[in-house]
């Protein structure tokens, strides 16, 4: 009975040492897409009055954490019953991350007093109102990256156990959410500490130069995280098509694998915008016949 009992807990403990392994492996494989994953929700968490951030950012949190237990079990269902399903999933989810790149491209460039206007409309909303769709939209872009980071990670473990497999996505999955989310909070609270630091420091020494360097610093990397999110978005998607697609593989070789999916990135998001464009010309036209 004893020795039943001390063998199932060699099991579990040989379990324990292989999920560590894999899911060091599996966090090295999806480091990139992490990467990717912060500066995209760094810069959607942002933009909130101080009081909100927080309670903003714990909804998106909570969010991304309901995301991830819908993925989980669905990829793991598909990897074992339909395992082409999830390939389609992924260019699906690219298409839309392309898009939402390549309209915040054309956004800046084309359309600066429109999104000065829009901005201005946006101030006269409801605070709740807006507060709700800018949470929303960024629950939707954590879905498309949580999609990703769990494919990739349960790629690394196709030759293993079920069990392996269900622990190792799961525990990246929690450490993807808990990591990027974590260091989003200390982000979006750096002015806050900043004042801290000035008040403890009676507006002089070096505390004081901190002070005022974290409130300086705020805006400026608020700023990054846009540009460098919208990059994110687009190589991610670019990526997605690349990998996925044989045609694409092998298409342009000579050129360096970060300027191609990007290429491709900036190409699926024109593509979407472009049918968009197309279907609500058609629905113009239909409705102006019918009136």
């Amino acid at each position: 009975m004893a020795s039943g009992f001390f063998a199932i807990l060699d099991d579990i403990a040989a379990l324990m040492d292989d999920v560590a392994v894999n899911v060091k492996i599996a966090t090295k494989k999806t480091a990139g897409i992490l990467g990717d994953d912060l500066a995209v929700n760094a810069e959607k968490s942002t933009g909130f009055v101080s009081s909100r951030e927080i309670p903003v950012l714990w909804a998106i949190t909570k969010g991304s954490f309901i995301n991830k237990v819908i993925i989980v079990p669905i990829a793991l269902l598909l990897n074992v019953f339909l395992p082409s399903a999830i390939i389609a999933i992924l260019v699906l989810g690219g298409f839309y991350l392309a898009y939402e790149g390549v309209e915040k491209i054309i956004e800046f460039f084309f359309h600066k007093k429109h999104s000065s206007i829009h901005e201005q409309k946006e101030e006269n909303q409801e605070d709740a109102v807006l507060e709700k769709t800018k949470i929303k939209s960024a629950i939707t872009t954590d879905f498309i990256l949580s999609v990703e980071i769990v494919i990739i990670a349960l790629s690394s473990v196709l030759d293993k156990g079920l069990s392996t497999q269900i622990i190792t996505v799961s525990a990246v999955s929690l450490l993807a959410t808990v990591g990027v989310y974590g260091i989003v909070a200390l982000i979006v609270r750096m002015d806050d500490f900043g004042f801290l630091l000035i008040r403890k420091s009676n507006n002089k020494g070096f505390l004081n130069t901190m002070g005022l360097l974290l409130v300086k610093m705020l805006p400026i990397i608020i700023k990054i995280f846009a540009v460098v999110g919208t990059i994110a978005l687009l190589l991610v998607s670019g990526g997605i098509f690349v990998h996925n697609s044989e045609y694409l593989h092998h298409i342009l070789p000579n050129l360096p694998s970060i300027i191609k999916e990007f290429i491709f990135g900036i190409i699926g998001g024109l593509l979407v915008i472009g049918l968009l464009t197309a279907v609500k010309f058609i629905v113009s036209l239909f409705k102006g016949k019918k009136a």
